[in-house]
């Protein structure tokens, strides 16, 4: 743990010992990582509607690389190595969540290249250089704020100076998650989801699971808090709301999986939108004062950044010069200006003030979001930060705006399509919530350096770095997946991509006569009223167990298939909790079984993708027992495993 030393911190690194930190092996390993597991979590993203902190996987993987094979590297350097593969993670979260909304619309036909890595790179940029100026505050001096990741990561790579031997268990997990979706999607073998409807009078009931491997890892690194009460979520859409409303009408009509499919798409779900928006916006209001506190030390920070000399500054104390970060945030919010200005359809005097409006939303929010998620992160830690909530609020803020102007336009006799106003909105959705997962990210890499001794400059500059290059490949990634797969098409094997779905159906809604059944939003408000009410009932009783109302939420929203392996995850961490640590094997061998499904579903596509029609071998179809079987297998192998640590 963190030493003290006459009440003052001490780093692992002291600043008046300056090791080998930014070398070209760290940064060449960081950019490779960076990309690979960018990728993964751009499948993973759109399968299950969550990404998975890529910092202890590449923090382990570099460990392996350098010290284990090349007998060389600092720890330092593997910080390094760990802060720029994280960042491709939270760049493909942001981008997933948002972009595909696009396309769900009909704003456009296909992932165009350009406008889209640019979404990902502006946005990247505005979450460090906005975060940048609260270190101090956030990381150093705020003693409430844990970042539980940032700490989770510095104990790993502390630890990997006494040895490298957990490498192996994730790289051997990584062949076991390649081979599961192999069979399933790649041979038919093993369904890739088993699910059973029986009906019981008017009504019925459902249960089913997705045989899949990177979910089963999910739920365990989650934990059974969190796991459980996204189960929770889809046993209250899945096995209470739609029971219920079979046996409330005339009964189930047509064949009942198809029964249970649709009227969980087109109704039962948007309790989990009501849902989230009420978890944003509580979020917010809860952490009200620090979000208050923030804002001011962050235009503190930008005043006072060059008021002392970075010489006279410890080593480990000096950020970005102010010079470099004000050019960055110009050149950054000029090139939004230029992309919303391609993307918006319009007469060219409607265009610039589109883009102006858009613009200014989009610096304004992302300003006011990278400092709730710079706070919240420290709090809950990034698995827990309410993104999807910000990102509505974001949209709901920008399409307000928005609608005015097109009332305005109306009242002075023009008429525009609506298509000009649901592209600005998801566009300044995209930007912000690429700046809200990246401000998450930089916090926890910044907190991981802090412990450890690292520079925070050279760390920043390589977030830059690791902004830029990874999202160069996330694009193709989204067009092979795309054109294979499918997402948010709603058919069998598509990538659900629940976010972007949510975002495009609530965009759609704003600007066009497309119904919501805001019934059911509504009764998803009032349910997550009563969960901000026992959790704060938890909390006053002082119990280990909460009740966050975004976990419930997303398993609202989530299928149920999708929430089941989870949970088994979360299970499994619960009966280790005696034993779970920052480097047990199970937290390891987790990580290798997302990673390892996730980069041979990508590898699948893309052999599909460029005229390679050979997959899926005609080995299926698989059963039912076989299927469960083999994820049982999988499970006993996890706990056996993580047991054993």
């Amino acid at each position: 743990m963190s030493k003290k030393s006459g009440g003052a911190f001490t780093p692992y690194v002291p600043a008046s010992k300056d090791i080998p930190e930014v070398t070209a092996r760290s940064v060449i390993l960081g950019i490779l990582l960076g990309v690979l597991l960018g990728a993964a979590n751009t499948y993973l993203g759109l399968y299950a509607g969550m990404t998975v902190s890529a910092s202890i996987p590449a923090a382990v993987i570099s460990m392996g690389i350098l010290r284990g094979l090349l007998k060389k590297g600092t720890i330092l350097e593997n910080n390094i190595v760990q802060t720029m593969a994280s960042t491709s993670e939270s760049l493909a979260a942001g981008v997933i969540f948002t972009v595909p909304a696009l396309i769900l619309t009909g704003a456009w036909h296909k992932f165009h290249y350009i406008p889209a890595t640019l979404i990902c790179i502006t946005g990247g940029l505005l979450g460090i250089l906005f975060m940048i100026p609260l270190r101090r505050s956030h990381i150093v001096e705020d003693q409430d704020l844990t970042f539980p990741e940032g700490v989770a990561c510095a104990e790993v790579l502390k630890s990997g100076e006494e040895g490298t031997g957990g490498a192996k268990y994730l790289f051997y997990s990584i062949a076991v998650g390649a081979l599961l979706k192999f069979l399933t999607a790649g041979t038919n073998l093993v369904k890739g989801a088993v699910e059973w409807a029986w009906g019981v009078g008017k009504t019925g009931f459902y249960f089913g699971t997705d045989i899949s491997a990177a979910l089963l890892g999910v739920g365990y690194i989650i934990g059974f808090n969190i796991a459980t009460l996204m189960m929770l979520g889809g046993l209250i859409a899945w096995s209470v709301a739609l029971p219920i409303m079979g046996a409330s009408g005339s009964g189930i009509e047509g064949e009942l999986m198809d029964w249970f499919w649709t009227n969980w798409s087109t109704k039962i779900r948007y309790m989990g939108v009501g849902a989230m928006i009420v978890g944003g916006v509580w979020s917010i209001i809860s952490i009200r004062d620090g979000i208050k506190s923030g804002l001011k030390e962050a235009l503190v920070g930008y005043k006072e950044a060059g008021g002392k000399a970075a010489s006279k500054l410890l080593r480990t104390d000096v950020n970005m010069d102010q010079k470099h970060i004000l050019l960055l945030l110009v050149l950054t919010t000029i090139a939004i200006f230029a992309l919303y200005l391609q993307m918006i359809h319009a007469p060219i005097a409607i265009k610039f003030g589109l883009t102006s409006i858009s613009t200014l939303a989009m610096v304004v929010l992302s300003f006011f979001f990278v400092a709730v998620a710079s706070y919240i992160v420290g709090l809950v830690g990034s698995s827990s930060s309410p993104v999807s909530g910000m990102t509505i609020c974001a949209i709901l803020a920008t399409g307000g705006l928005l609608l005015l102007a097109r009332k305005f336009l109306l009242s002075q006799g023009i008429a525009l399509g609506e298509m000009a106003f649901i592209t600005a909105t998801l566009g300044v959705a995209g930007v912000v919530c690429c700046a809200t997962c990246t401000a998450g990210d930089i916090s926890q890499d910044l907190k991981t350096g802090y412990i450890l001794g690292a520079t925070p400059k050279r760390q920043q500059w390589m977030e830059v770095v690791a902004t830029i290059i990874p999202s160069l490949v996330i694009v193709p990634v989204l067009i092979v997946l795309n054109e294979v797969y499918g997402i948010g098409t709603g058919e069998p094997g598509s990538l659900k991509a629940p976010q972007a779905t949510l975002f495009a159906n609530l965009v759609s809604a704003l600007f066009t006569d497309k119904e919501i059944p805001w019934f059911f939003v509504e009764v998803g408000a009032a349910v997550g009223v009563a969960i901000i009410i026992m959790d704060l009932a938890l909390k006053k009783l002082g119990s280990s167990f909460r009740m966050p109302i975004m976990a419930v939420a997303v398993g609202i929203y989530l299928p149920l298939t999708l929430s089941t392996p989870i949970f088994v995850g979360g299970v499994i961490a619960a009966m280790m909790s005696d034993r779970r640590g920052d480097t047990d094997r199970g937290t390891l061998f987790a990580s290798g079984l997302i990673a390892g499904e996730a980069i041979i579903g990508v590898v699948l596509g893309a052999v599909i993708y460029f005229g390679k029609d050979v997959f899926p071998l005609a080995l299926g179809p698989g059963s039912d027992m076989l299927s469960v079987a083999v994820f049982a297998a999988m499970a006993f192998m996890l706990y056996r495993i993580a047991k054993s640590s």
